[in-house]
């Protein structure tokens, strides 16, 4: 056979054979693809699953890149690139696609309205509380973590020649609403009726992209607090459970933040919010600077990532954190890479819960005083704390990982129960086509200094839960 044409005899007879076998192959992949495409907006949505999870969803051409190499493969992680907050991914192009946008048949839009349904079940040996587990606090049942809708358009950053625009809206319901709420966007709900589920309007922002050196990006409006690991929302995050580290920092700030990338490697943050976890209208709002610096190596094997996150005078307010982070992510080879972050965080004149003054100033509804030294009604109360996560890819649908964490909460002005925490957690997630999540995990965390779990019942807390993320 050559340049596609057949010579005579044996060879002629195979070659109509591979020829055939070509056109039912192209015409397989045809009929696949009109499966997600075709029929009414149920036979396309079930089209589409179908397709997902047999692993016949139709592929096309990577799209055009201009940052460094992505370091991870995205499935099975969470993402491919390194994260940092208050931005996209500038130099990233826009490459998913949902089952909802081609039920709709607008696969091809901009603004795209997608999301998912997060349930969880644990066993615990605690039976009345699981905290400072987070975010499954309930322990020893099925719970509804998270139900979340977003319309999202992002911008282009990969072009460099053209302003362009992009914005982000959430619907966000379940039990995990109590660890997203700011002050006055709803916060009733939490704050005054400690209601069990709740909604939370948790991002709401517009970006402004601008073609300055390698991309600049602005973002207004309700976003999640930049540093750190961890997110607030289910598929972003390695495994069902948050460290001690990420559950009793910020969470969201509301203002504005400029991300500057200066070639490949270098990037800054500058940025001014309302505080952590309030509304700008909020009482307890107050002007707040945020400043960050990111670098990675030429081959993006290593990434390292500070932030001074939310700094003013520092005095005792709802969740009026002063937070230093920094994040370090290092991949070792194709299917192992590490990722470590560390902060400090305090607070000036919180008010003496500790029972040894006399007269003690009342704490705000929602943010706990500390355990100061006897006499003192008010004290600084520090924290810090530190999580190292090891991570194995076993093969593109499945991956492995460990979790350690140390946790020391001076004051107990962050968990209630001053003291060291530690917890080690083994965790797996396996994927059903791109849009099924299953994440088990076994957890053991110990409080060093007193009671510090079950309601200040245990010292020790054995956990096992699962979740499954079920994406649309």
């Amino acid at each position: 056979m050559s340049n596609g044409r057949c010579s005579i005899g044996l060879a002629r007879v195979l070659c109509a054979g591979f020829v055939l076998l070509a056109a039912a192959s192209s015409q397989a992949q045809e009929t696949q693809q009109q499966d997600t495409r075709t029929g009414n907006f149920f036979q396309r949505l079930g089209g589409y699953y179908k397709a997902d999870w047999t692993g016949k969803l139709p592929g096309g051409p990577a799209p055009e890149r201009r940052a460094l190499d992505a370091p991870l493969n995205s499935p099975p992680f969470p993402n491919s690139d390194w994260g940092y907050g208050g931005s996209p991914a500038i130099g990233v192009p826009d490459g998913n696609a949902y089952p909802l946008m081609t039920a709709l048949k607008k696969q091809n839009s901009r603004t795209k309205i997608y999301g998912w349904i997060a349930p969880s079940v644990n066993a615990s040996t605690s039976s009345t509380n699981n905290f400072p587990v987070s975010y499954d606090i309930f322990p020893n049942r099925l719970e509804l973590n998270q139900a979340v809708v977003y319309v999202e358009r992002l911008p282009d950053t990969v072009q460099k020649k053209h302003f362009d625009f992009g914005y982000h809206f959430t619907a966000f319901y379940g039990i995990d609403y109590r660890f997203t709420t700011a002050k006055d966007y709803f916060s009733q709900q939490l704050l005054q009726r400690n209601k069990k589920y709740g909604f939370d309007p948790v991002l709401e922002y517009a970006d402004l992209y601008f073609p300055v050196k390698e991309g600049l990006n602005i973002r207004i409006g309700r976003f999640l607090s930049v540093p750190g690991i961890e997110a607030q929302l289910a598929p972003n995050n390695y495994n069902m459970t948050h460290s001690l580290l990420y559950t009793i920092d910020p969470f969201t700030d509301t203002g504005i933040i400029g991300s500057l990338k200066l070639n490949k490697q270098w990037m800054v943050q500058l940025g001014v919010s309302a505080g952590h976890d309030v509304a700008p209208w909020s009482d307890d709002r107050k002007p707040s600077a945020i400043a960050c610096l990111n670098y990675s190596t030429k081959s993006n094997h290593d990434n390292f990532y500070a932030c001074a996150n939310g700094i003013n005078d520092g005095k005792y307010a709802y969740n009026n954190l002063q937070h230093y982070d920094a994040t370090w992510y290092h991949r070792f080879n194709a299917k192992w890479h590490t990722a470590t972050e560390a902060w400090y965080m305090y607070e000036r004149e919180v008010p003496n819960v500790a029972g040894n003054v006399s007269n003690p100033v009342a704490t705000e509804t929602g943010a706990n005083g500390a355990f100061c030294a006897a006499g003192q009604l008010r004290c600084t109360a520090p924290e810090y704390a530190v999580v190292n996560y090891v991570n194995r890819q076993m093969n593109p649908k499945l991956y492995l990982g460990f979790r350690s964490d140390l946790l020391n909460d001076k004051k107990g002005q962050r968990t209630g129960i001053p003291g060291k925490y530690t917890e080690n957690t083994f965790y797996a997630t396996q994927y059903i086509g791109s849009t099924i999540l299953i994440r088990p995990e076994v957890r053991f965390d110990h409080s060093w200094d007193r009671r510090g779990y079950d309601g200040g019942a245990a010292r020790n807390q054995f956990f096992f839960g699962v979740d499954l993320i079920y994406k649309f």
